[in-house]
């Protein structure tokens, strides 16, 4: 068989580590092992009824049944608009707005429009798994910018600043962050902004896709909003998934500059065409009607939250940084390195995650996944028993 029946440019691409990890974990409970996972970045909780009977209703309705504009729904876009003035501070025209079939579409768009070939892309680090492979597939180079625990996992100016050559087209932000639930102070995207300002054509790609899962009164700022001036260099993407408990939906959007917009309108049309008329009046649903399930979500994922610090911070060599948003934690396991535990050292946390799982039967992701090792992710988006059932499960292997 020849070996390059696929092409390279595919056969580059990385399977999503995240989805590996969660697809193992339930491998394992399938043949009836006890595991739990923290691996899949979902919420626990079912959509919202109101939006799941606008969906059944939606459903039913003959003028769903057909195509619609590639770009969305006009209601949809509209609502979007509303929401991206109310959260993100930005005023911005419907004719920006693309809907997709989920945040990953609208990442890989995103980067699509925007990178040619040895374009550079500014990617703090830790980031999320899907990031290097839309660049890459944009044809772009991914420049990594990392920041520890010692730093909450925020890069600053002078970091970029560094990293910046001629080759540079994009700086990636995303705050709240996944892996690690970092949110950028007021302050700190104010900076970032002006930076960005003072180079010239550099531009912004802003994933805001965890912007309302914030605690302690803290507020995630868009750089639009902070820099106004940006709002020409900047594409938004965002998406109901998280907030409102609707991964499987698969409804995102992106938010660009005109020309951005039209380029990305034009590879849509051919890419997908319209996201399923169903899932936009869900969506419709989920931006313009009751927000009172969304802030009992909120209460419990802020009260896992503290569970999940509180505790790992009692296993000695884990550091564990507050995050104060999305529902991730992201604790710095390189003080467990040269200990050993149950006859056995480390050296990396990718050896770690796979001990844990094959002793604990606790599924983590590893650092590797988002970046350099010496990390793992644990989502808290699970019951509350699992959660402290499986930190314990930590607890007694690592402490």
């Amino acid at each position: 068989m020849p070996a390059n029946r696929i092409s390279s440019r595919i056969a580059a691409i990385a399977e999503s580590a995240t989805l590996k990890v969660d697809a193992k974990a339930k491998a394992l409970i399938a043949q009836g092992r006890p595991v739990i996972t923290y691996a899949a970045g979902e919420p626990d909780f079912p959509t919202p009824d109101h939006i799941v009977e606008a969906a059944i209703a939606a459903a039913k309705d003959p003028k769903n049944h057909r195509y619609t504009p590639a770009v969305g729904l006009p209601e949809l876009r509209e609502a979007i608009v509303t929401k991206t003035l109310q959260d993100s501070g930005t005023k911005v025209d419907a004719s920006q707005v693309i809907v997709t079939n989920g945040g990953k579409q609208a990442v890989y768009q995103s980067f699509a429009v925007i990178v040619d070939k040895g374009d550079e892309v500014l990617v703090p680090a830790p980031y999320w798994t899907t990031y290097p492979e839309a660049i890459k597939l944009a044809g772009g180079k991914q420049v990594d910018v990392f920041a520890g625990s010692e730093q909450d996992y925020k890069v600053t100016v002078d970091q970029l600043e560094k990293h910046y050559t001629d080759k540079t087209k994009a700086l990636l932000l995303c705050s709240p962050s996944n892996p690690t639930g970092a949110v950028y102070t007021r302050e700190e995207i104010a900076e970032i902004g002006k930076w960005v300002l003072s180079k010239e054509n550099l531009w912004v790609i802003t994933d805001e896709i965890y912007q309302n899962l914030v605690y302690d009164g803290v507020k995630a700022y868009s750089i639009t909003e902070v820099v106004p001036e940006l709002v020409d260099r900047t594409i938004m993407v965002n998406g109901v998934a998280k907030t409102y408990a609707m991964t499987g939906w698969r409804l995102g959007w992106m938010v660009a500059p005109a020309d951005a917009a039209k380029a990305a309108a034009n590879l849509q049309s051919h890419l997908t065409s319209n996201v399923s008329n169903i899932s936009q009046r869900a969506a419709i649903a989920a931006l313009t009607g009751d927000q009172a399930p969304i802030k009992k979500m909120l209460e419990a994922f802020d009260r896992r939250r503290k569970l999940a610090v509180s505790e790992l911070s009692k296993i000695d060599g884990v550091k564990t940084p507050n995050p104060q948003g999305a529902f991730y934690v992201y604790p710095d396991v390189t003080g467990l390195f040269g200990k050993e535990i149950d006859g056995r050292n480390f050296s990396t946390s990718l050896e770690l995650a796979d001990f844990i799982l094959e002793k604990a039967e606790v599924a983590l992701v590893p650092g590797e996944a988002f970046g350099p090792s010496g990390f793992l992710r644990m989502s808290y988006a699970l019951g509350d028993d699992q959660l402290l059932e499986g930190i314990q499960r930590l607890q007694k292997l690592l402490g």
